[in-house]
């Protein structure tokens, strides 16, 4: 159930299965491997197995930090508009 702090490529891999379930929605556990799929996402829960990555993408860069970021800037939009007077 650790979270993953970092985007990566996985470079070694066991049995390993990561929830992406908060970004894609997807309710089943997604099995990476080096050959199939081995695209990590900050953010994610791995929930079964064991993995090494090479970092691709930390904070604000991260695929959550976008997300984030984007949701961010609607928010502020929406203030702005609020909090003008005239």
């Amino acid at each position: 159930g650790d979270l993953l702090p970092a985007d990566g490529v996985l470079i070694q891999g066991n049995d390993l299965k990561i929830d992406e379930s908060a970004l894609t929605g997807e309710s089943d556990h997604v099995r990476k491997s080096l050959d199939k799929d081995p695209l990590l996402l900050s953010g994610t829960p791995g929930m079964e197995g064991s993995g090494r990555m090479v970092v691709t993408a930390v904070g604000v860069n991260s695929q959550s930090g976008i997300i984030f970021t984007l949701l961010g800037a609607a928010g502020d939009d929406e203030d702005d508009g609020r909090d003008r007077k005239g």
